[in-house]
């Protein structure tokens, strides 16, 4: 809010004559390079990879609420994970307050000890 203020007040003075010469370039060599930068432009590193992958569509750290499963035998849930274990924890019923952790390893689908869903280890690679 106070650089929209601020720019609207120099963009008067400028249009005005108020202003000193040295303002009056400042200002509109700023406007001429496009103004305030998008955050698309302004982004560098990590954040640049994770913004141009979500406009591709992709989830490249997890982001976003994965896919739900059918929690069976032949369609578990998805853990993925960048190594041969991870543990996982599980809210059995909707109403539950208590979770129940296990281990889960990598190749056959393994069942919840508790309430009997079914969770399957894929590899994931960081993309960096």
């Amino acid at each position: 809010m106070a650089a929209r203020f601020l720019l609207r007040t120099a963009v008067r003075a400028a249009s005005t004559g108020r202003a000193l010469p040295a303002q009056t370039q400042a200002l509109s060599r700023g406007m001429a390079s496009g103004g305030i930068p998008t955050d698309e432009e302004q982004a560098t590193g990590l954040e640049k990879i994770v913004m141009s992958a979500a406009k591709h569509g992709a989830d490249p750290y997890n982001i976003l609420k994965p896919k739900k499963y059918a929690g069976t035998k032949e369609e578990p849930h998805i853990v993925p994970s960048i190594s041969n274990k991870r543990i996982v924890g599980c809210v059995c019923e909707e109403d539950n307050t208590g979770v129940v952790w296990f281990w889960l390893h990598q190749g056959e689908a393994q069942r919840c000890p508790s309430c009997g869903a079914h969770y399957k280890l894929a590899p994931h690679e960081l993309p960096h």
